[in-house]
């Protein structure tokens, strides 16, 4: 197998992984998931980590 082959080889699979998470990202399944992640910076009520380690 040549290096050249192997280059070409490889192109088309980095285009076709490319290609497969812009279909993901813009597919109407994920729209209700990415708007909900879009909203959380706004949220009024942070989450809070309960697992608090530190002894005081």
């Amino acid at each position: 197998m040549t290096f050249t082959l192997f280059q070409s080889i490889w192109s088309i699979v980095v285009l076709v992984t490319f290609l497969g998470i812009v279909v993901w990202a813009y597919s109407g399944k994920r729209k209700s998931a990415f708007d909900e992640a879009a909203q959380l910076p706004f949220e009024d009520n942070p989450v809070t980590d309960n697992n608090n380690t530190s002894s005081e």
